[in-house]
């Protein structure tokens, strides 16, 4: 996978593409919510590893609704 600076904002819009692809309460997106939020380094790290736990293609599908 390729390594990505998240940033407060990135994390916000990433956290709207998995609330749409995987739904409002999903681990990963509540983690992302809350880092988005918070913009501590700790929520970022937890937020991040829920993201690389996502499938493959959940994850792909995310970055691909950034990309617009």
């Amino acid at each position: 996978m390729v390594e990505m600076v998240m940033d407060q904002q990135l994390i916000g819009r990433l956290a709207k593409a998995l609330a749409f692809i995987c739904g409002k309460e999903h681990p990963a997106t509540l983690a992302l919510q809350t880092a988005a939020e918070t913009g501590t380094e700790g929520d970022i790290r937890k937020a991040r590893a829920q993201f690389v736990k996502l499938k493959p293609g959940d994850r792909q599908a995310a970055l691909s609704m950034l990309a617009d």
